[in-house]
């Protein structure tokens, strides 16, 4: 008996991968009502669907007036506006068939999400490779710089990302941070977080509770500064969850320098403006290693880069 034929995916453009909506139970006889109710603040979904933008899993393309059926799959192509380029390159440290792994700037998102899709290190690399099956193996905070990987088989993925989820990573960060005498260090911090909803979302928020994210913190050494006494920090996060350096940082009363979530959240700068980047988050991915699924190889992998504030 015959396979039935693979459900049909659209090539990336221009390195940027299409996104796709499935249509849910409503009033909507055809997709055009849908796709403006779906997506309330994009106004050109006429102007698309004329122009064949749009198509279903079959790769045929979708008019306005295409029957809306519940289930029914649509793909499409983000069209942000233009996004001013980060002027901070990626370092590719390896690749080989399976595994890219680079050294991230500062600034620069692992992935499209929000008002970044193309000033992202996935987008440009699969410019800079021409490798459209790139998936990041784990990612990094925008903020964030250092050691990142990417899988280039989608057979692989799930081998790797199982490392994840197995705690089979050794991943070590530096940060700089205050100085705090009665931090007795080196020291093993477990608290809760949570991600709570409403307009303080970005912001993981330590609860009582059962612990579920564990980070080891050591003090590599103090940092001579006319300012605030600084130090420079060793932190091995042993679980994975969101924010969690940072919020146990900042829970430890150093919170890493420039962050721009913890203690306080401050505003996203207004769509348009230039961006500022004189102060890097003071986080670096310095060590990223496992065991390989495939190979058996131990790999490990180091970050090239130096905070700014760092000795």
């Amino acid at each position: 008996m015959a396979r039935p034929a693979a459900a049909w995916t659209p090539a990336p453009r221009d390195g940027v991968s299409a996104s796709r909506v499935s249509v849910q139970a409503g009033p909507f006889a055809t997709v055009l009502p849908f796709l403006l109710a779906r997506f309330p603040h994009v106004g050109d979904w006429p102007a698309r669907l004329a122009a064949g933008q749009v198509h279903d899993t079959h790769g045929r393309e979708v008019q306005a007036g295409t029957a809306c059926v519940q289930g029914m799959v649509l793909w499409y192509w983000r069209e942000p506006p233009p996004e001013t380029r980060v002027p901070f390159e990626v370092e590719l440290l390896h690749r080989d068939d399976h595994l890219v792994v680079i050294d991230k700037p500062h600034f620069l998102s692992t992935q499209p999400g929000g008002r970044h899709l193309h000033e992202t290190v996935l987008v440009r690399l699969k410019r800079q490779l021409g490798i459209d099956t790139l998936v990041p193996m784990h990612r990094l905070d925008r903020d964030t710089a250092g050691v990142l990987a990417f899988v280039v088989r989608p057979d692989d993925r799930h081998a790797y990302h199982s490392l994840l989820r197995d705690r089979q990573v050794h991943k070590v960060y530096e940060a700089v941070a205050p100085w705090r005498a009665g931090l007795a260090l080196p020291l093993v911090y477990r608290s809760r977080l949570e991600e709570p909803s409403g307009q303080n979302f970005m912001q993981m928020q330590v609860m009582q509770g059962e612990p579920n994210a564990e980070t080891h913190i050591a003090l590599i050494g103090r940092i001579a500064s006319p300012g605030p006494d600084l130090a420079h920090y060793r932190l091995t996060p042993l679980t994975g969850r969101k924010h969690q350096l940072r919020a146990h940082m900042s829970a430890l009363g150093v919170p890493i320098v420039n962050d721009r979530v913890y203690p306080q959240l401050q505003a996203e700068p207004a769509p348009g403006a230039a961006p500022d980047y004189s102060q890097p988050l003071q986080l670096l991915s310095r060590e990223f290693g496992f065991v390989d699924p495939l190979s058996g190889e131990t790999r490990l992998f180091t970050s090239r880069r130096r905070l700014s504030l760092g000795p």
